[in-house]
């Protein structure tokens, strides 16, 4: 499976987590983003940036994650209807890191706070199992200068 993931070209060198606080993780807990298409990438990106930032030098990652690897998943109905509010972000957070710190899988997938009948993939860089997740490539992206006019 690919998945793919669009970072500030400074940072599509490697698959590496900035430990910063997020949707499904709280501060220093790693954990690498990735969505199930380029689009829902950008999307993802769109919501949290002004068109300032939006004209920063970005690259988009394609990801591989290999078929046989266990995964787990996270399904809207294991949420409150009311979930992408951003309220429950200490919900989200607490269900990541308890995801990480079980340790039985490198991949969680979860479904997007933007289009929730989409999904996300979560990565642990600290997992046995991350050795044979692959960046394949990595080029330029550039964001659609209507978005955020």
């Amino acid at each position: 499976m690919f998945v793919y993931r669009i970072v500030l070209e400074k940072f599509s060198g490697s698959l590496k987590a900035s430990g910063r606080a997020a949707r499904w993780n709280p501060n220093d807990i790693e954990m690498i983003y990735a969505a199930s298409s380029r689009s829902l990438a950008c999307l993802e990106n769109v919501v949290h940036r002004t068109q300032l930032g939006l004209n920063q030098l970005f690259s988009v990652m394609t990801i591989e994650i290999n078929d046989k690897l266990k995964q787990e998943t996270i399904s809207l109905t294991d949420l409150p209807k009311d979930w992408r509010e951003f309220y429950h972000m200490s919900l989200t957070q607490q269900l990541g890191e308890k995801w990480i710190r079980a340790g039985k899988t490198a991949v969680l997938k979860v479904p997007s706070s933007i289009i929730e009948e989409e999904a996300n993939y979560l990565i642990n860089p600290n997992h046995q199992d991350f050795a044979s997740i692959k960046l394949i490539n990595t080029e330029p992206f550039t964001f659609d200068k209507r978005i955020k006019s």
